[in-house]
């Protein structure tokens, strides 16, 4: 499982050590700090959805794109700007995207409406893209190759982790304040981690200067982006709308050109040569499965504790601890059970038990209280514990020294991807399965039916404005609800599930040296 690389430490890692300033501790803590806000701020919002809906009057689509934008702008640029840390200096573009970080937070604190926090989540998460890649290629760069596993091992417990750190700093703050607050405080915290890779990381980058593959970054960009805005729009719209269907088209054109044009190029942003890897290839489906499962339901899980239970949402944050408390020994621990029954086991097995505990998380009801959701968390908690840690150290192991840049920022952009597909995705199913399980809503105002439709947030608040009719509109909506909530975990128990089989049968036992 360790990855040993196939010459001699390189100079770039010899002067890393060198000037390694508070040492391979100081370089994990700062590296962690701005990994975790980075993640944290995919999920944080999430608990916020509630407010989001009532306070900008946001459906359940804008809701989605709300989420979604800033993962959409990570995952698209994720790749182009790593390459570009690998030639100007990582730590220089990571401090760069704090600052862009900082502006979008702070200008999304200050909105009034839906079409411009969609717009600087984007810019956060162009932020995010230019700090992301510089996390874990800064680790695997700083360490030596004996600690380097355990690096990255704590980078991945931090990964998982992050977005139930964000969920409960989001708690305490919205138990004082507003959404807006959550903005407020990203920002600071993004000023924060660019200061500490200043003082406590070393600058590193990729001696081999290749130029830059401009066809690359836009294409994988259009087939991300376009991806995402065919899942999103295809709950609203319909799956045979022409914009959907578009979207969806342009999506595939462009994934099909990038890998055209990634054969012809000597210095492809991304080798599609890559994923006849079968370590490398493995390791990015596996990230990719896991994020998508884990912040879909992040999306409509959180909802459900607060809409369904009445949880606050402190209470709600901190009802999803027992996920991090699972994922963060199982992170560590899984290098060495790796070695010990092979890459393939621990990877196929980590995938069926998340799939397992989204599939216990399905059977949830309006009255089944907390139990059934702790066990199903659980669960997934172990899923999510050891497929983090060996598809990363899959992916990084895969390739040598000087290829670390691009095997970090693939890394991010598989769980991006896998992010912003798990939101579209589950987000779309709910919202489907919501709107069909609705009865007609007679004798309500139109404007009222309207924002029942919208979202289940609202709908809840329509039903305590309503008078007498208020218990049963709630009791309709809630059942809605679970309608939609359930159908959306069974689609990503099986996606997980087929992933998990294929793992088992394809993935390699154990890690085969790069050449």
């Amino acid at each position: 499982m360790a990855y040993e690389p196939s010459a001699p430490p390189s100079s770039e890692h010899a002067s890393v050590l060198a000037a390694g300033r508070a040492g391979t501790g100081g370089v994990l803590a700062a590296m962690c700090t701005c990994l975790v806000l980075v993640v944290a701020s995919v999920s944080a919002l999430n608990l916020a959805m509630p407010d989001l809906a009532i306070d900008l009057s946001a459906s359940t689509t804008s809701l989605t794109w709300i989420a979604d934008a800033y993962t959409v702008a990570l995952a698209a640029f994720v790749l182009p700007i790593g390459a570009l840390g690998d030639r100007i200096g990582r730590r220089n573009v990571l401090v760069g995207g704090t600052i862009v970080f900082a502006v979008g937070s702070i200008a999304a604190g200050l909105v009034h409406s839906t079409d411009p926090l969609i717009g600087w989540r984007a810019v956060m998460g162009i932020g995010a893209a230019m700090i992301m890649p510089g996390t874990l290629s800064t680790i695997t760069a700083a360490f030596p190759a004996d600690r380097r596993d355990r690096g990255v091992a704590v980078w991945s417990g931090f990964a998982a982790a992050g977005a139930i750190i964000g969920l409960l700093a989001a708690g305490f703050l919205l138990r004082q304040w507003s959404w807006r607050s959550i903005f407020i405080t990203s920002a600071v915290v993004a000023l924060l981690g660019g200061l500490l890779a200043v003082l406590l990381a070393p600058n590193t980058r990729d001696e081999d200067q290749r130029p830059l593959d401009h066809a690359g970054a836009w294409t994988s960009a259009v087939a991300i982006g376009g991806l995402v805005y065919g899942i999103i729009e295809g709950s609203e719209a319909g799956w045979t709308s022409g914009r959907v269907v578009a979207g969806l088209a342009v999506a595939v054109a462009a994934l099909v050109l990038y890998a055209v044009l990634g054969f012809r190029n000597s210095h492809p942003l991304l080798d599609p040569r890559l994923f006849g890897i079968r370590g490398f290839r493995a390791g990015a489906i596996t990230i990719l499965v896991q994020f998508m499962a884990v912040f879909g339901f992040f999306f409509v899980g959180l909802q459900y504790l607060q809409l369904i239970l009445g949880y606050s949402p402190l209470e709600s944050a901190v009802a999803l601890i027992p996920i991090a408390v699972v994922v963060l020994p199982t992170s560590v621990l899984t290098p060495k059970l790796s070695r010990r029954v092979g890459i393939k086991t621990v990877m196929g097995v980590g995938l069926l038990l998340l799939a397992a505990g989204m599939f216990a998380l399905s059977f949830l009801e309006a009255d089944s209280g907390y139990w059934l959701f702790f066990g199903g968390l659980i669960i997934s908690g172990l899923g999510v514990g050891m497929t983090s840690a060996v598809g990363t150290a899959v992916i990084v192991g895969s390739l040598r020294a000087e290829q670390q840049g691009v095997a970090s920022a693939m890394n991010d952009a598989t769980r991006e991807v896998g992010s912003a597909v798990g939101i579209a995705l589950m987000g779309s199913v709910f919202t489907s399965h919501y709107k069909s399980a609705l009865p007609t809503l007679q004798g309500l105002p139109p404007q009222a039916a309207h924002a029942v439709e919208s979202s289940a947030a609202a709908g809840i608040h329509v039903a305590g404005l309503v008078g007498q009719q208020g218990p049963a509109l709630e009791a309709v909506v809630k059942s809605a609800f679970i309608s939609g909530l359930s159908h959306s975990l069974v689609a990503v128990t099986i996606i997980v599930a087929v992933a998990g089989v294929g793992a088992l049968l394809f993935a390699p036992h154990e890690q085969t040296p790069p050449e």
